[in-house]
C-alpha cells in the first residue's frame, strides 16, 4: 500500500523508521513546521531525532503546514494518491476532509489503553494518577478525539521509578510494531475493529508549565508518582520559602517515599522540610518523601546532600507554591 506519515519527534520516530522498512510504500510525510529549540514543547513532539531529516535522505517529499486541514493541506494530501494516513503524535486534529483523502482512511498510533487516556498526554497522565500499566492501541481514525474503533492493542507494565520520557520510549518501539502489523492486516482485508465504550473514557489534555507546580498536600506516593510524570516536560517544581529571603524556585528530580519518616511530627504542615541525613519534605496524609536529585533555579542539577551542603535550611523553612500567605 501506498502510505503517508503524519508525525513528529521521538515518539513517532520509530512508527516512521517501521514503515521505511516495511512492504508498503511510503510516498510523504507530514510534520509539524520547524521550531526554535525550546518553543511550543508541551512533549517530546519538538525534540529528538528529526523525521524531517530521515525524509530527505530518503528523498521523500515533506510537508509542514501550520495547518493541515486548509484546502491547501488536502490538495497536497490528494496528490500523493495514499491508500492509508499513518498518524503517531502529530499535534493536529484532523478534518473529515483530510481523512477521506486516502482510500483506507487514517490510522493512529495512541499510546494508552483507550477509552483510558484520551488526548495529547496520555503518558505522562498515566503515571500521574498512578496507573501500574498502560499500553498502545491502534485506531480507525474519527473526527473525535481519539475515539475511534481500535484495531490492536497491547499492554506494558509501568516501572515504579519509570519516568514518562523512559516509558514513552518502550510505547514508541511497541507502537511502531503494532502499526505495522495493522497495516499489513488492512491491506490483506482482513482487519478488524472493536468500538470504544465512551463510558469508560477519560481525558489526558496537553501538558502546560503550569502542570509541574507539586501539591504537598497529597500523599507520598502521589507526589512521587507526580514528578515522575512531568519528566522530560514541563518538570515538577516548587519554591523554597525562608525567612526575609525572596522564594527560589527548584526543579524536583528525582524523589522516593521516606518510608522511616511516615507518621513522625504529625504537627507539621504540607511542605515541611526535615534536613538530617538527607533532605526530607511533608506531604499530605501524614507521610514524607526524600528529595535524591534537584536543580535551583541559575545551577545544576544536585543530589539532596549536596543542596543540603551549599544551603541554610531554619526550622521555618518550607517548600509551597511562589506566592503563599503563610
Amino acid at each position: 500500500m501506498r502510505l503517508v506519515m503524519m508525525g513528529t519527534g521521538a515518539f513517532a520516530l520509530p512508527t516512521f523508521e517501521a514503515l521505511l522498512e516495511s512492504t508498503h510504500q511510503v510516498v510523504g510525510l507530514v510534520t509539524q513546521p520547524d521550531r526554535t529549540i525550546g518553543k511550543e514543547r508541551g512533549s517530546t513532539r519538538q525534540t529528538g531525532p528529526s523525521l524531517k531529516a530521515i525524509a530527505v535522505e530518503r528523498n521523500l517529499p515533506v510537508y509542514q503546514p501550520e495547518n493541515v486541514n486548509t484546502a491547501e493541506g488536502v490538495a497536497q494530501l490528494q496528490a500523493w494518491q495514499h491508500d492509508l494516513l499513518v498518524v503517531a503524535a502529530y499535534g493536529q486534529i484532523l478534518s473529515k476532509d483530510v481523512l477521506a483523502v486516502p482510500r483506507h482512511g487514517g490510522i493512529n498510533v495512541h499510546a494508552s489503553l483507550l477509552p483510558k487516556y484520551r488526548g495529547a498526554a496520555p503518558i505522562a497522565w498515566a503515571i500521574y494518577h498512578g496507573e501500574t500499566q498502560t499500553g498502545v492501541t491502534i485506531i480507525k481514525m474519527s473526527v473525535h478525539l481519539d475515539a475511534g474503533d481500535m484495531l490492536a492493542q497491547e499492554a506494558v507494565d509501568i516501572g515504579p521509578e519509570e519516568t514518562a520520557g523512559e516509558l514513552e520510549a518502550r510505547l514508541a518501539s511497541l507502537g511502531a510494531k503494532l502499526a505495522v502489523k495493522v497495516i499489513d492486516q488492512i491491506a490483506a482485508g482482513t482487519a478488524k475493529g472493536v468500538k470504544q465504550d465512551k463510558s469508560q473514557a477519560t481525558s489526558a489534555p496537553k501538558l502546560i508549565k503550569e502542570h509541574g507546580l507539586i501539591d504537598w498536600s497529597r500523599s507520598a506516593s502521589q507526589v512521587c508518582n507526580h514528578i515522575r510524570a512531568m519528566q522530560p516536560w514541563p518538570t515538577a517544581y516548587t519554591f523554597l520559602h525562608r525567612p526575609d529571603q525572596p522564594p527560589v524556585r527548584l526543579i524536583v528530580c528525582k524523589v522516593h517515599v521516606a518510608a522511616l519518616l511516615k507518621g513522625s511530627r504529625p504537627e507539621s504542615p504540607p511542605g515541611t522540610i526535615a534536613a538530617g541525613a538527607g533532605l526530607f519534605v511533608r506531604c499530605g496524609p501524614n507521610d514524607w518523601i526524600e528529595i535524591l536529585e534537584l536543580q535551583p533555579a541559575g545551577k545544576r542539577r544536585m543530589t539532596g546532600g549536596e543542596f543540603l551542603r551549599g544551603n541554610t535550611l531554619p526550622s521555618e523553612a518550607r517548600l509551597a507554591p511562589e506566592a503563599t500567605s503563610a
